[in-house]
């Protein structure tokens, strides 16, 4: 097994939104502008990294029975770290995500890979696919919340790029825009997917 071919199956073809659709909650919930999937992508990277690096070295301690059980505790306590972290030094960027931060410890995308891949391989290998997945969960997040914010306000990143005679889609920005677009996307990636066949 290729570290580097664990490290990029995440930034295309397992990407979690598109590929693997999975993690579709605060996909969903918190891609209103770009600097919000940033955030949520980078802590959700953190705490995949170290995640699946922990369960990676305990696999063989861990107990088959309790296995999911440990799995979360891990997962909780780097959560708890990146929440404290984003509290002390993002601190209005914590509050914009609110509570899809502590949910990170049930995202299908973090659980599942502590289960399907850092529990049954090496430290390294476990590694690089937290950070590659968390990498594709990354941009995944802030793509479609590039979109929604520059259809939804005329901004990235809350700078003002479509001008003063702008007419925003707010309907972008709301719930239902959020599906419509993650379902363009979707077209898009399976387009692209068909043409590089």
């Amino acid at each position: 097994m290729s570290i580097v071919k664990e490290f990029t199956k995440g930034l295309w073809k397992e990407i979690p939104p598109f590929r693997l659709v999975l993690g579709l909650c605060p996909t969903l919930a918190v891609t209103k502008s770009m600097e919000n999937g940033i955030g949520m992508g980078l802590a959700t990277t953190f705490v995949l990294v170290f995640s699946n690096i922990l369960v990676s070295v305990l696999r063989n301690i861990i107990p088959s029975k309790v296995r999911i059980a440990c799995y979360i505790v891990v997962i909780a306590t780097f959560v708890v770290i990146v929440e404290l972290l984003m509290q002390a030094y993002t601190y209005p960027l914590y509050q914009r995500l609110g509570i899809f931060i502590p949910l990170i410890v049930v995202n299908c995308i973090v659980l599942g890979r502590a289960e399907a891949f850092a529990g049954k391989n090496t430290v390294f290998a476990s590694a690089a696919d937290g950070l590659g997945i968390g990498i594709g969960f990354t941009i995944s997040l802030s793509v479609l919340g590039a979109v929604r914010e520059l259809l939804g306000n005329g901004t990235i990143l809350n700078i003002n790029v479509m001008g003063p005679s702008y007419k925003p889609f707010a309907f972008v920005v709301s719930a239902p825009g959020a599906f419509v677009c993650l379902g363009l996307l979707l077209c898009l990636m399976n387009i692209v997917g068909d043409l590089k066949k």
